[in-house]
């Protein structure tokens, strides 16, 4: 909406600050998906006491981290665009819609928190329809606030934090009435530092782990940001594209982390190898299929995000699209066994498996750019997907092997 209302330089305003509010909400999921695992290894485990006292740490954990972050983000957003090289002449729209977006961290922080909740329950259902509903909110929000209300880009940036904290009220309201596990006494608040630290020792590796992801997509904006504001339009354009067709084996990530947790908790760990290579072939085939489709109609995908006449970004464009797709299926598996990991509580191993990534990426983006330009930030992903997923994989063998053996040996000693 932002490219067909307001033009190209807007659109890379939005997307040369997307990359902060990606590493922003990377950290969020990271946290409230490591909350949501240590729920699920309760839930499987069926000990719904420590399911309520797990539920009220992650809210008070969840409260003071989003008062720490907000507060982080909007007091730096000017040095944030010093540091990130934003070109001249989308500065200002690229600081008023980042301002906005962080403001509202709050309502990421909130939908986040209850949707890994309700996943670590056993209902991903639940957050994906008003999701989807927050969705069509926003829609319209961006052409009232945008087209009426003429807010320019902030406007996107508040109809995204309001359909968000939508999102989130819907799905507070339903999870009380379906799951009475989620009314909390006066007992359950009672605070444990021993009790928080569990669940910290889960949700920051994951945070960093996910940080370290967007660090590395940082580091690849920087380098983009030296090419000028065509080549940060052409790129903004192919990864929203790029993160629309890969979402798929995103959520199957999520979804494997939450089984895997529910399993380890009922320590069903043959069910969990089961399932993961389940996962594995899922994941292969969604690659397959999301890559054909952003390879075979690259050009109209772009055509939706850019007006007519701007050739250059949409060539650049098609070529990020193409690079990339041919990789989504090591992405898929990247999702699998780094959220595999996670699930049986390896988070330090998946963390380890981002510092690779973020290494690999680093150097593909900065030692090639001089030499391949647009390319070096169009290749440096699948680069670094292909390092993680092989480190990933290895360990993930290692560990469930040795969890099992172990189990195995443990009931043969009863």
């Amino acid at each position: 909406i932002v490219g067909k209302t307001l033009g190209a330089e807007s659109l890379a305003a939005v997307g040369s600050t997307s990359i902060i509010i990606y590493f922003v909400f990377c950290f969020i999921n990271g946290f409230t998906g490591g909350f949501g695992i240590c729920l699920g290894q309760r839930f499987g485990a069926r000990d719904e006491a420590g399911m309520r006292k797990s539920i009220a740490v992650s809210t008070l954990l969840s409260v003071g981290f989003t008062v720490i972050l907000t507060l982080i983000c909007c007091l730096g957003a000017h040095r944030i665009l010093e540091l990130m090289q934003i070109p001249a002449d989308i500065s200002g729209e690229a600081y008023d819609y980042m301002f906005v977006v962080l403001l509202g961290t709050g309502a990421t922080v909130f939908y986040n928190m209850i949707s890994n909740m309700l996943r670590a329950l056993g209902d991903s259902k639940t957050p994906l329809v008003f999701l989807i509903i927050a969705s069509i909110i926003n829609i319209i929000l961006d052409f009232v606030f945008i087209l009426t209300f003429k807010m320019g880009v902030a406007g996107a940036g508040w109809a995204t934090v309001i359909a968000q904290f939508i999102s989130g009220i819907l799905c507070f309201v339903y999870s009380l009435k379906k799951f009475p596990i989620l009314r909390l006494t006066k007992h359950d608040w009672k605070f444990s530092w021993k009790f928080a630290w569990q669940h910290l020792e889960v949700g920051l590796p994951m945070a960093f782990q996910f940080s370290i992801t967007a660090i590395g997509t940082m580091v690849i904006q920087s380098a983009l940001n030296s090419l000028g504001s065509t080549a940060v339009a052409a790129f903004t354009a192919g990864s929203k594209i790029d993160q629309f067709a890969t979402q798929p084996l995103a959520s199957l990530g999520v979804a494997v982390a939450t089984y895997t947790a529910q399993n380890y908790g009922a320590r069903e760990l043959e069910r969990i190898k089961k399932g993961v290579t389940g996962a594995a072939i899922i994941a292969t085939v969604c690659g397959i299929v999301g890559g054909f489709v952003v390879i075979t109609f690259a050009k109209p995908l772009v055509a939706l995000f850019v007006g007519s006449g701007q050739n250059e970004v949409m060539s650049l464009s098609k070529e990020y699209l193409v690079l990339n797709g041919v990789f989504y299926v090591i992405l898929g598996l990247l999702f699998v066994y780094r959220n595999a990991l996670q699930g049986i509580g390896s988070s330090m191993i998946a963390f380890f498996g981002g510092v690779w990534e973020l290494v690999m990426r680093s150097l593909v983006a900065f030692v090639l750019v001089s030499y391949l330009k647009f390319a070096a930030v169009c290749i440096a992903s699948p680069v670094a997907w292909f390092g993680a997923t092989i480190w990933l994989m290895i360990a993930y063998f290692i560990i469930i092997n040795r969890i099992i053996k172990k189990a195995n040996f443990a009931k043969i000693n009863y």
